[in-house]
């Protein structure tokens, strides 16, 4: 368990090393010991979608190799401003479902409310990367959704996703945890968070005191693309959030030259079950202006999943989906329209 620490010094601890996070690839990849050159660095790809990389994320990094995992997957390059068909602002629809404040609704008994634009890592292929938060962030608009969800009693599940819902304070938490612990139809509040892999620091006494406390059912959806990204102190947060009482999933994304092989999933898998963590999905990337270069076509993505079936047993095989636009689920990759495929 995490020490015990005065609620002022939880959350200035963990602010204080938010705040160191690097903004400036060069910076990053000088700490790395690699030229800009060699990684292929684009500035104007950093301008377009701007970096942020954690200290705590960066140290897991290997200095001095070029396709390192981790680094792929935050380093700003120049395909990154290659047109590609089928790539868009909006990958999955989610601009035309936008509801009632921050409201998102796409399948039957789960509402999604976008917490905050701001996010601790900036993924190169976040799929909300060019989402209009302004228009769907603030109190007004969290105050709208959650009156929203109080008068549909369909909505069973509450999802709080971002940016990342994590990078609010404690207090503004608790306030949305109590709205909805008053609504009899919530059966579950799930977190869709990167702060226990990029920021372990988030996971204070404070904040496992809150979860502790709800009565709803907690779940916590970590995004971990590949083994290295867990280390000691991603387990012992890990290990934390479990004694809080939190289920723990994990949704990993399919990248090419990141974790598109089927020995990196299956140690990822491993790895994630070791930290109390079950591997819940792999989605096939969303098709997001600007990650075309991070795309694993299906059939690869369908070798990879029988391969883990035959190494793993069959608790610990996430399923491969895809997302799709007006789907009323996500499609598991051997359901996908031909078109897709």
């Amino acid at each position: 368990m995490i020490a015990r620490t005065s609620a002022g010094e939880d959350t200035s601890q963990w602010r204080a090393e938010l705040a160191r996070a690097y903004r400036d690839p060069a910076q990053l990849l000088a700490a790395l010991g690699l030229h800009p050159s060699a990684v292929g660095f684009d500035p104007a790809a950093a301008r377009a979608f701007p970096f942020r990389v954690t200290t705590a994320y960066a140290a897991r990094m290997r200095p001095g190799f070029a396709a390192d995992p981790l680094l792929r997957q935050v380093l700003p390059v120049a395909d990154e401003s290659t047109p590609h068909p089928g790539f868009s602002h909006d990958p999955v629809g989610e601009q035309a479902l936008a509801g009632t404040g921050n409201l998102l609704q796409k399948y039957a008994g789960r509402a999604l409310l976008v917490m905050t634009g701001a996010c601790a890592i900036h993924c190169r292929y976040c799929f909300r990367r060019s989402y209009p938060y302004s228009a769907h962030v603030g109190h007004s608009q969290i105050d709208a959704g959650l009156a929203a969800i109080a008068a549909d009693a369909g909505i069973h599940e509450v999802i709080l996703s971002g940016g990342d819902p994590l990078v609010l304070d404690d207090d503004a938490l608790a306030a949305v945890f109590e709205r909805l612990a008053a609504m009899a139809h919530v059966r579950r509040v799930r977190i869709h968070t990167r702060l226990p892999i990029v920021l372990p620091a988030r996971i204070t006494a404070r904040l496992l005191d809150l979860f502790a406390r709800q009565t709803v059912p907690l779940v916590v959806v970590v995004h971990v693309n590949h083994a290295q990204e867990l280390d000691r102190d991603t387990g012992t947060a890990l290990a934390a959030c479990r004694s809080a009482g939190v289920t723990l999933l994990n949704q990993a994304v399919l990248l090419r030259g990141v974790n598109d092989d089927a020995t990196v999933l299956a140690e990822l898998c491993e790895s994630l079950f070791a930290a109390g963590v079950l591997p819940y999905y792999v989605h096939l990337l969303d098709r997001v202006a600007g990650a075309a270069h991070f795309e694993v076509d299906t059939a690869r993505a369908r070798e990879l999943e029988a391969a883990l079936r035959r190494q793993l047993p069959g608790y610990l095989v996430p399923r491969f989906v895809r997302e799709v636009a007006g789907a009323m689920s996500k499609l598991p990759i051997d359901q996908l329209p031909h078109a897709m495929a």
